[in-house]
């Protein structure tokens, strides 16, 4: 569970695993956002899995989608987990402020 420090630019700076007063906010490991301070660090090989990843995470939210809208699964069906990750993961991808996207852009 990761604790980060940010920049003057509000942007993620570095990580610990450890909370200090310099890292205090703590983030869970699936943000997108740390996901992707850890592919800038990591760069290469790990950068080009992590963006294949992050791709194929969004094939799977479409493809839930798709099952839920024709009735072939309801929502209810899926464990409480998945629904919460889902619904953060839906509110994340309208909320063009919480991505820091300029002009409204949706993912």
């Amino acid at each position: 569970m990761p604790y980060v420090q940010r920049g003057p630019d509000g942007r993620i700076a570095a990580v610990s695993l450890m909370a200090s007063e310099a890292m205090q906010e703590f983030l869970a490991s699936d943000q997108p956002e740390l996901l992707r301070f850890s592919r800038d660090i990591m760069g290469g090989h790990t950068s080009v899995l992590l963006d294949s990843d992050m791709k194929l995470i969004r094939v799977l939210e479409d493809l839930v989608e798709l099952l839920l809208n024709q009735g072939v699964i309801r929502f209810t069906d899926l464990p409480e987990p998945a629904q919460q990750k889902l619904l953060e993961r839906r509110g994340l991808r309208t909320d063009p402020e919480s991505l820091g996207l300029l002009g409204g852009e949706t993912l």
